[in-house]
Order: structure tokens, then C-alpha cells, then sequence
């Protein structure tokens, strides 16, 4: 059997872009998904916390857990590691879709799913870290980064998640994506990063 696994951090994500993507990778690969999993949960909750738990626990051999990618999983490379090598020792597959990674129980495919998780813990840290040198170079020209006296109330809500919108936007989150998050306007995100993004780079 097929399982299309989907998760999303909060509610005021969606599910509708994993699920079009599952969709059209099916079609394009002339298969289906027998069961759909789909959970709101954040990625750093233990597994089996998760629909996701239970899920792999009812897989038989042959079967094929699809997702978006690998990060859908866990947020962390330890636990993507553990869930991999507990779907590995069951037999059963691995896809995802943006890595365009097939995990078996193979030494090789064990090789790329380490790789990968490794990769993608480092790249978070260093996106956090030139995050907070931004800030803190910010600060230190003076740059006020949190409410000013006369502000827009729609600018308000952006207070206190600076941090946060500016490592949203180094992973590439769309600027559609970050205002439904927050709840404002996309303009009001753009201006914001246009204040805020490091000298040189864009929004």
C-alpha cells in the first residue's frame, strides 16, 4: 500500500500544496495513494506522539510512506534518522518528492538518507546563525527592531517574530506564505524586509 503522509506546523498552514504535489507525482508516476495521513503537529514532537507513529507501526513490508521531503518527518537529523531506519528494518520505503530520494533497506540508499539529514540540520543552523548576526549587526547601526511609537497596527504583529520572518524567508518561504502566517498583508511583509534583510540581499 501507498501512504501519503502530510504535515503542517500550525493551522494556519495549509495541506493543499503537499497534497497537489503527492497528487501530481502519482499521476506522473502511474500510482496512487491508498491511505492519507495528514497531521498539524509540529516536526519536533517524538514520532510516536504523531499520527506519523502509528502509521509506520501499521506498515507491512513492500509498502511505500510518500511525502513532500524528508523534512516533513522531523524537524531534527536524529529523529529523521530514526524514522528511517525503523522504516528500513521493516522493509518498508521511503519517497519524497522535492529530494527525489527513494529509501530501501540498501546500503546506499542508508548512505543518502544520512547525507541528507546532515546536510539539512547544517543548513538550518547556519541559517539561524546568519540570522542572529544580521540582527545583531542591525542593532548594533541602532536599527530599532521591534514596535516604534506611531506604527500601523497591521506592523505590530510583526513585533517580537523578527527573528522568525527573517529565517522564513532565508529557507524561501513565499511572501504570500509568511503574511498568511502572521496574518498581515503581503506588502506589509515586504516592507518589513525591506527594513530588516541584510545589507545586499533582497526580498
Amino acid at each position: 500500500m501507498n501512504y501519503g503522509y502530510i504535515r503542517v506546523s500550525t493551522d494556519r498552514q495549509t495541506v493543499e500544496n503537499q497534497r497537489f504535489e503527492l497528487n501530481r507525482f502519482c499521476q506522473t508516476n502511474h500510482c496512487e495513494i491508498d491511505v492519507w495521513v495528514e497531521e498539524t503537529i509540529s516536526g519536533t514532537k517524538l514520532p510516536e506522539k504523531r499520527k506519523l507513529g502509528k502509521v509506520i507501526d501499521d506498515m507491512q513490508k513492500g509498502d511505500v510512506l510518500i511525502c513532500a521531503e524528508l523534512s516533513r518527518l522531523g524537524r531534527n537529523l536524529l529523529m529523521i534518522m530514526g524514522i528511517l531506519n525503523q522504516c528500513m528494518n521493516k522493509d518498508v520505503q521511503v519517497w519524497t518528492i522535492k529530494d527525489n530520494y527513494r529509501l530501501g533497506n540498501d546500503i546506499s540508499s542508508k548512505v543518502l538518507a544520512f547525507a541528507f539529514g546532515l546536510s539539512a540540520e547544517i543548513e538550518r543552523n547556519l541559517i539561524s546563525q546568519r540570522t542572529k548576526e544580521a540582527l545583531a549587526r542591525k542593532r548594533a547601526e541602532g536599527v530599532h527592531l521591534g514596535h516604534r511609537k506611531g506604527q500601523k497596527n497591521s506592523h505590530t504583529k510583526l513585533s517580537g517574530h523578527e527573528e522568525e520572518i527573517l529565517r522564513l524567508r532565508q529557507e524561501r518561504q513565499p511572501l504570500a506564505s509568511i503574511a498568511r502566517r502572521f496574518h498581515v498583508h503581503v506588502m506589509t511583509i515586504y516592507r518589513f524586509l525591506k527594513e530588516h534583510s541584510p545589507a545586499g540581499e533582497g526580498c
